[in-house]
């Protein structure tokens, strides 16, 4: 005679029994493990490779600033704002992927130890004109320079436009000063990032990246001003008082 104790007895007995729904079981089990570790392994792996983008993207932003310009005769190179505009574009472009100058800020920097006519012989240091492109504005995003160097500087070579005296040498917010030999001048970028996680940040929060670059100018270049001929054609100076993707 069956009663309804042995009934769910022998149900409990053969559900004991019963592998069918095992593996299953586990990987319902597991699956938010393994997915939040590869998630994870994912977002680490592409914060390393977007480190390595913007070094590479400041450092060729550095060499190509100090070998653009037009010869104004035989020796003498003369810098254009066309010629700036262009490599930094270049920059932009190599960016686009990973959103550069939307999420971000690049700031071009001529640290200079020559002589000016103004100067009377002597040979002062200085950052004689900034230069920048992107979106991201404020601390943490400017130059730290930003607010020693005029907008207009390195515009036209009166000494009104000459920058800012920079004696020691440039650092990075209090590292190594670095300086161009005596009568040339060297290119200084600074890129400031924000990341965009691709999981959202849960895993990993977004991280200001922030790298440096510099090269010494190649050609012996025409110090005195950034030129800007109409006959270019004449093209808008990408100031640091502009904040454009």
């Amino acid at each position: 005679m069956y009663t309804p104790l042995r009934v769910i007895a022998r149900f409990a007995r053969r559900l004991r029994a019963d592998r069918s729904g095992l593996a299953m079981i586990e990987f319902a089990l597991s699956a938010p493990i393994v997915l939040g570790i590869g998630c994870y392994g994912t977002e680490l792996a592409n914060l390393a490779l977007v480190n390595m983008r913007i070094s590479q993207i400041a450092l060729n932003l550095a060499d190509n600033a100090s070998r653009v310009g037009a010869y104004s005769g035989l020796t003498t190179q003369q810098l254009r704002e066309v010629d700036i505009n262009d490599i930094l574009q270049a920059a932009r472009y190599q960016g686009a992927s990973i959103g550069l100058t939307k999420n971000g800020r690049i700031t071009l920097s001529s640290l200079e130890n020559v002589s000016q006519s103004y100067d009377k012989g002597a040979i002062v240091q200085r950052i004689h004109w900034q230069r920048c492109l992107g979106a991201k504005k404020g601390a943490g995003y400017d130059s730290q320079f930003k607010a020693n160097v005029a907008v207009a500087a390195g515009s036209d070579a009166s000494q009104a436009n000459k920058g800012y005296d920079l004696p020691g040498g440039i650092s990075d917010n209090g590292g190594a000063a670095i300086s161009p030999p005596g009568g040339s001048g060297l290119m200084y970028v600074e890129i400031n990032y924000l990341t965009k996680p691709l999981f959202g940040a849960w895993l990993v929060a977004p991280q200001r990246i922030h790298y440096t670059a510099s090269f010494i100018v190649r050609d012996k270049r025409d110090y005195a001003q950034i030129y800007n001929p109409a006959a270019t054609p004449q093209t808008p100076r990408s100031t640091c008082d502009l904040y454009s993707a």
